[in-house]
Order: C-alpha cells, then sequence, then structure tokens
C-alpha cells in the first residue's frame, strides 16, 4: 500500500496503521453490534498503545463472540472471566474483561439500541476540520456528554477520552487532518 498519498502523521508509523487510517478510521459505522465491538476495543485500549489493540483485534472477536451483544450478555461471571484471562489472544485485564461483560449488559437495556444512543452526540454544527495533528482534540462537550450518559446507564471504561477516540474511530466526527487524503470523505 505504499504511495504517494498525504496521511495523518500518525498513521505513518505502522503498516497496520496505514490500513486502519485508510480504510476505517473515521469510516461511518452504525449498527449496535459493530459499536458495541467499537466501545469495547476502545476500553481495552485505554493505558495501551491502539496498535496493540488492532493487532489483537482477530482474537477479541473470537474470544467476545465477535461482539455480539446478547452473546455477550450472558457470558458467565465466572467461568467464561476465568476463560478469558486465560486467552493469551487478548488484553488479560480483569476489570476491563469484566467492563465488556457488563457494557453487554446494559447495552441490551438501551431503549432505541446501542446506535441510535451513541450517534445521537454528533456535534451539531460540525467542528472544524483540525489543520495538524496538535489540532486534534482529546475530548469534547460531546464526548463528555457521550461517557456520562454511558456511565448513567450503567457502563463503565466509557470516560470522555474514550468517547471522543470512538467518535473519531466511527465517523462521528472527521478528524482527519485537512491535508490527509482521507479528509472529508
Amino acid at each position: 500500500m505504499l504511495d504517494d498519498r498525504i496521511r495523518c502523521t500518525w498513521a505513518e508509523s505502522a503498516p497496520d496503521y496505514r490500513a486502519y487510517h485508510d480504510l476505517e478510521w473515521g469510516v461511518v459505522l452504525r449498527g449496535d453490534d459493530a459499536l458495541f465491538e467499537r466501545v469495547s476495543l476502545e476500553a481495552f485500549q485505554s493505558g495501551l498503545s491502539w496498535l496493540t489493540i488492532l493487532r489483537k483485534r482477530d482474537a477479541f472477536r473470537t474470544a467476545f463472540s465477535q461482539f455480539g451483544i446478547a452473546a455477550v450478555a450472558a457470558f458467565d461471571d465466572d467461568s467464561d472471566v476465568a476463560r478469558l484471562m486465560t486467552d493469551a489472544g487478548i488484553v488479560r485485564n480483569r476489570a476491563k474483561i469484566c467492563a465488556t461483560i457488563g457494557n453487554a449488559r446494559a447495552a441490551l437495556d438501551v431503549p432505541n439500541g446501542l446506535s441510535d444512543l451513541l450517534w445521537s452526540f454528533v456535534p451539531d454544527p460540525v467542528p472544524p476540520r483540525p489543520a495538524r495533528l496538535a489540532d486534534v482534540p482529546a475530548t469534547s462537550p460531546e464526548s463528555v456528554a457521550m461517557a456520562k450518559e454511558l456511565k448513567r446507564r450503567g457502563f463503565s471504561f466509557v470516560g470522555p477520552t474514550t468517547a471522543y477516540a470512538l467518535m473519531q474511530a466511527t465517523g462521528m466526527v472527521d478528524d482527519h487532518v485537512a491535508d490527509c487524503w482521507r479528509a472529508g470523505r
């Protein structure tokens, strides 16, 4: 995938990042299970490199039943947590594993679905495109509100920074820098 396209600078540090940037990051994503996967992976990323999560994503999908909300909500708090804690393919953090299961249970209770809830926090008006990476915020008023609402509904590991990363990854905001070939696509 080597070419002369200008990208957000973070995408040039590893081939995995380049592929993620070019094919996924900032692309509109809807659907309860699809967004549950992203919420879960963003939570697992907390305190780690996103590259670590990207490289383990297939193992996460296998371990967490393709992030089917109903399937994960049915996980047993003892046997499934114990199984996941021995899975070297994922990040073995008990708090994050338990949060993923708890978040699936909380997602089942969202009246119009997780996708509608998350997309209700899209900024209006759309913020200006960042000129350079240093202009990209870590949070926004909308991500603070999203995190607060998710926590109110029983979700965990969903702070404002995690919520903003989710918004960036799923196209709720477009933080491709102004000269990036993906900007506005």
